[in-house]
């Protein structure tokens, strides 16, 4: 069986009470205004009715979901049709891209409160001066719509992706330090989009807005700038008070940010700081570039026959990923997928399990529908006896073994060649190397 391909999304905003568009990113031509006015207007005429519409599929195959935020805000995304299902048929596909969309719609919220506060949101004074704010937003947003870097699923686990460096000791007391002298207690390495270490209060923040600063912090390292001082809000901990985003650009590839107040400033931090804990760390920070989309250290060693893997801490709400280019053998009547494809099915995996066996415990705001999403899939896992800890699929194009632990959730990819029944074993044999080595 083939899983289903990702289509176009098309992001539509629009003010809650009166309908008035706000602005629409991503798709590749833009829904004619009409359409978006019956878009919010069916949506307007069920709830008068006293029925919240959420979600609807199109002839084709497409799926409109619909989402208000603190009965300001409305959101639509409106994805492609013409998907292939996947695990058990069209239906199944139609779940799980409906909840990537709702997770989608989270995201951009968060996004928005990020970027401009709650209170600009909420409380809408001038339209025409929300729609030029918001403009601001829109480089962060089309980041989390086009998915620009492969590797980097925290959007959709809401798990922060991580890098775990050979040298973790030495980065974690240059973090630590760094933040102390600039009078914060949150402080961020990040590698290629990926943590490779933080002080313990930024694992505290919400996953959703560690989340979503990492994006942050790729969307300013890729304007080019060598540092910045960027005011953000946090959706959760505090979305009406800004922040500062201190961010320092140490080598093309690694970047460390301070959440801090109104010391210090940019330039003494920047002349006083940076030099002063990460001069002489450049080495390590060099064998952390060297890590590269591994995500692992070479401490790790990966059996032959894993062509991709997604792990998560539970509790710290930490993810690694990995894809492995394995060179197809000559005589193989299954090719190997692409790199890119084996991305795409790793997410797809990941979103058949968690909406059918294993359990999302994610400390964020869950919105009604997917609170029955959630309600739908728990229905489904009390029809067995016990608590699923392992499931597979077979498809045309790989195999896929999902693990689940107390501590850990682990999703694989091998090739077809590796017999059915000894997927489990490549899974348990996966997941202890991988912990035993690093303390994952």
């Amino acid at each position: 069986m083939m899983m289903l391909q990702d289509g176009s999304v098309q992001l539509l905003c629009l003010t809650a009470n009166s309908g008035v568009p706000l602005f629409t990113r991503g798709g590749s031509r833009q829904l004619p205004f009409s359409v978006i006015g019956s878009l919010n207007g069916v949506h307007m005429f069920g709830g008068g009715q006293g029925v919240l519409l959420s979600c609807c599929e199109t002839e084709g195959g497409g799926k409109i979901v619909w989402r208000v935020f603190q009965d300001s805000v409305m959101l639509i995304a409106v994805s492609g049709g013409h998907h292939s299902g996947a695990g058990h048929g069209g239906s199944g596909s139609s779940k799980e891209e409906e909840v990537r969309l709702q997770r989608l719609l989270e995201n951009v919220w968060n996004c928005m409160v990020l970027v401009l506060g709650q209170d600009e949101l909420v409380n809408v004074r001038n339209v025409e001066r929300l729609k030029r704010d918001l403009r601001s937003c829109f480089s962060l947003i089309d980041h989390l719509l086009e998915e620009r870097q492969d590797g980097i699923l925290g959007n959709l686990t809401h798990c922060a992706d991580s890098l775990l460096p050979p040298n973790p000791a030495l980065l974690q007391e240059a973090v630590d330090g760094f933040a102390q002298a600039a009078d914060s207690e949150f402080g961020c390495l990040v590698v290629h989009g990926r943590i490779a270490a933080a002080t313990e209060k930024w694992w505290r923040l919400a996953p959703q807005e560690v989340v979503l600063l990492s994006a942050l912090m790729q969307n300013l390292s890729a304007s080019g700038s060598a540092s910045c001082d960027y005011p953000v809000f946090l959706p959760q901990g505090s979305p009406t008070v800004a922040h500062r985003l201190l961010r320092f650009q140490l080598l093309p590839g690694v970047d460390v940010c301070v959440l801090c107040g109104p010391t210090p400033s940019l330039h003494s931090a920047e002349s006083g700081l940076v030099g002063r804990f990460w001069s002489p760390l450049v080495d390590t920070l060099r064998d952390c570039l060297s890590v590269g989309e591994r995500c692992l250290p070479g401490s790790v060693t990966l059996r032959p026959d894993v062509l991709a893997l997604l792990l998560i801490n539970r509790e710290s709400r930490r993810s690694v990923s990995c894809v492995r280019t394995l060179t197809n053998h000559p005589s193989s009547d299954s090719p190997h997928p692409s790199k890119a494809r084996c991305w795409e099915l790793l997410k797809l995996f990941y979103m058949f399990c968690t909406t059918r066996y294993f359990r999302q415990e994610e400390a964020l705001c869950v919105s009604p529908e997917e609170k029955g999403q959630r309600g739908n899939t728990e229905d489904f896992v009390l029809g067995f006896p016990h608590q699923p800890l392992q499931c597979y699929l077979v498809t045309e194009e790989c195999k896929c073994y999902g693990l689940q632990t107390v501590q850990h959730q682990l999703f694989l990819l091998v090739p077809l060649p590796v017999p059915t029944f000894a997927l489990r074993s490549v899974a348990t044999q996966t997941l202890s190397d991988i912990v035993s080595s690093t303390g994952f």
